[in-house]
């Protein structure tokens, strides 16, 4: 998702201070954001990150990216990828193996928006934000609606109403066969967080409701599917503990998953809700804030091994 920064956070903020030895285990997992994150505004890997996510990975501490983009936008990082080769795609909605490289992506498991989760969904908030258009995410591709506008730079893989793309029998029975991974909610007036708080009201806790556009654009999954119940979910088959995660992010979707972390940073970037969610703050990802507090990570296991 395309990232931005929604509030005015102080100038130049500094980086966060080390978490003192011992109020913590020795981190056994990064897990990262991209957009706005661990990726430059121009959505590029920086030649210092490469270099930083290669090193953590060298000093056994296992690096996840968790996001919002599907899996079909991962070939931004899918040549940086060491190791286990998972992805969390989706806000926690999916699971995906990078392993393939560019394009050949598999999933490992999804966590789908059911079928009737996704109606009631959508008849809530028309109801209660009129004007609002929607996409619906499969694991297949996009589908939206006639009103819904190109955020993504891509073309739907079918146009329909909302209730006609959910149906329990589309016209297309490969699309059948497709879990829903989100719905995207977008609202041409709205303020962003307003549309959020909206949102949340109306639909409860029958869907996860969040977002990480500059635009009123909401992002739908699942009752209980986030980026950290989903990374829980990785961590526990691996035996590690939240204590051993360190995280990063700049965005509300990535709010549970800094809360969730033993170590978490907020990028110099973030929304003001992050950064009073994350434990430190690292500076901005166009300032390669990830890299900086990997390279201190590192070096201090290399200190402590000595």
């Amino acid at each position: 998702m395309t990232s931005a920064t929604p509030g005015q956070p102080p100038a130049d903020p500094a980086p966060a201070a080390p978490v003192p030895a011992g109020q913590h285990p020795r981190p056994r997992l990064i897990a990262t954001d991209l957009d706005g994150t661990l990726l430059r505004d121009d959505k590029s890997v920086s030649d210092r990150t490469v270099a930083a996510l290669a090193a953590a990975e060298e000093a056994g501490i296992e690096v996840f990216f968790v996001t919002g983009r599907p899996a079909r936008w991962m070939d931004v990082v899918s040549a940086h990828v060491h190791g286990h080769g998972l992805a969390i795609c989706g806000n926690g909605a999916a699971v995906v193996d990078l392993h393939g490289g560019p394009g050949a992506h598999s999933f490992v498991k999804v966590r789908p928006l059911e079928r009737a989760c996704a109606l009631d969904v959508v008849r809530r908030l028309r109801a209660a934000s009129p004007g609002t258009s929607f996409a619906i995410e499969r694991t297949g591709g996009l589908h939206h609606e006639e009103t819904y506008p190109p955020l993504h730079m891509e073309p739907g893989e079918s146009v329909a109403p909302a209730e006609k793309l959910l149906a329990e029998n589309p016209a297309d029975p490969v699309v059948a066969e497709q879990p829903v991974l989100k719905i995207l909610a977008f609202h041409p007036e709205l303020a962003p967080d307003a549309f959020l708080v909206l949102a949340r009201a109306a639909i409860g806790d029958r869907a996860t409701v969040t977002r990480s556009s500059p635009s009123a654009l909401l992002e739908i999954s699942g009752p209980g599917v986030s980026k950290a119940s989903t990374l829980e979910l990785c961590c526990a088959e691996r035996g590690i503990s939240s204590e051993e995660v360190v995280a990063f992010g700049d965005m509300p979707n990535d709010i549970e998953m800094l809360s969730w972390a033993g170590t978490s940073y907020a990028m110099g970037n973030a929304h003001p809700d992050v950064i009073a969610a994350a434990s430190g703050r690292t500076v901005a990802n166009n300032d390669d804030g990830v890299a900086m507090v990997i390279e201190r990570i590192v070096a201090e296991r290399r200190e402590q091994n000595s």
